[in-house]
């Protein structure tokens, strides 16, 4: 059995904003959300980081909820994701067979971390709160409130998380085995992270700006973002923002931490996707690369799009520039953009490029254009070599 896959929905909060409008205005004025973090409390803040504008308290007041010391951060992001997909898909609440897919790296990481230094002074007052530090206790909650009881999951595979989501719920809608599936990714800034990026030495100190020769690093960020994916046969007359047609992951096999020169993880992932969606490369028209602005990870997807397009690599952007890193988050994050780009027409920049990499001279769009799009291929690639793409199209 295989149906159709279309996107009926979906929700955003960023570092640009809460909300899809939000997050398009600054896209379409070019207008970063990379800054000083004000509510993540770290000794790194002589970095940048793309934060959400707004304190956990605040997130919990958008989704009418009163502030517990058992909602993490985490999870109040996705839910403020998922409640504005549920409410731009206009499907009734509740269908006798959803799913539910989330994903996250740091999961209750920030309500962890001041559990963790009590223990360590012997104070045991915060370890009640074991539960909702677990991995999936933001996915579970948050599917809970829906009324979703089964084909649920969380998803760890580090940056691929989201994109991971979006493949597994497409597969099980053409599996027949669910009619709709909410499919995203949620991750907080965390001293957790920041301290092991800090590690690897690739945080940058100015800003990501990716494929530039001069890039210095990546920019840690926070956000969620869900996608309502549905069959086509229970859609009815409700809009369609896009189809989910192509999706392949696999593992590189090279390194933990570390991208393969060559991108060989890159390029398989990239034509099994194109194979799935019965494309050949010259019906790509646009490319959102995975973009983190590191040494290693931006030489080897290009040299990943010149093995599988030739001289004829697509119009590409990263649009990590805008958002920073959102980790789990940023595939789905990323896969909202790319149904930005095919229904607004716009290709939103690679901000502050401004030098061409030596090994390989490619350079991404730098300003707002005006296209036609109607296919977009959509690149994630995690630590461990956790590979995906999603080839995204215009209904």
């Amino acid at each position: 059995m295989s149906r159709s896959v279309f996107v009926t929905g979906f929700g955003i909060i960023s570092a640009l904003g809460c909300g899809v409008e939000s997050n398009f205005s600054s896209l379409v004025a070019e207008r970063s959300g990379i800054g000083q973090a004000k509510y993540v409390k770290t000794s790194l803040d002589r970095y940048p980081f793309a934060e959400v504008p707004f304190s956990s308290a605040e997130l919990a007041a958008k989704v009418g909820l009163e502030m517990k010391p058992f909602y993490s951060r985490t999870f109040l992001l996705g839910l403020l994701a998922v409640k504005e997909a549920l409410q731009m898909s206009g499907c009734e609440p509740y269908l006798s067979s959803m799913g539910f897919i989330g994903s996250t790296t740091v999961a209750g990481m920030d309500l962890t971390e001041p559990c963790y230094s009590r223990l360590w002074a012997g104070d045991t007052s915060l370890a009640h709160l074991v539960d909702s530090m677990d991995c999936s206790d933001a996915c579970n909650r948050i599917a809970s409130m829906l009324g979703i009881r089964s084909h649920v999951a969380n998803i760890s595979t580090a940056c691929s998380s989201s994109a991971n989501a979006i493949m597994l719920g497409a597969r099980l809608i053409r599996a027949g085995m669910v009619d709709r599936v909410f499919v995203g990714g949620m991750d907080s800034l965390a001293r957790f992270s920041i301290n092991g990026f800090n590690s690897l030495e690739i945080l940058s100190p100015t800003g990501c700006h990716p494929f530039d020769h001069n890039r210095d690093g990546v920019t840690i960020a926070e956000g969620a973002a869900f996608l309502v994916l549905e069959a086509e046969e229970v859609v009815g007359q409700r809009p369609v923002y896009g189809e989910i047609k192509g999706y392949a992951n696999a593992n590189s096999a090279y390194h933990q931490t570390a991208s393969s020169p060559n991108g060989e993880g890159a390029v398989a992932v990239i034509q099994a996707a194109l194979k799935k969606a019965a494309f050949q490369p010259s019906e790509i028209d646009y490319i959102n690369a995975h973009g983190t602005g590191t040494k290693n990870n931006d030489i080897s997807e290009g040299r990943a799009m010149a093995t599988v397009f030739g001289d004829a690599i697509p119009p590409f952007s990263s649009t990590k520039g805008y958002t920073g890193h959102t980790l789990a988050a940023a595939g789905a994050v990323e896969a909202i953009v790319s149904l930005l780009t095919i229904n607004h027409g716009m290709i939103f920049p690679n901000l502050r490029f401004e030098t061409p990499m030596e090994e390989l001279p490619i350079r991404p769009v730098t300003s707002l254009q005006k296209a036609e799009i109607r296919n977009v291929l959509s690149n994630s690639f995690g630590f461990g070599g956790a590979d995906t793409s999603l080839v995204i199209s215009k209904v």
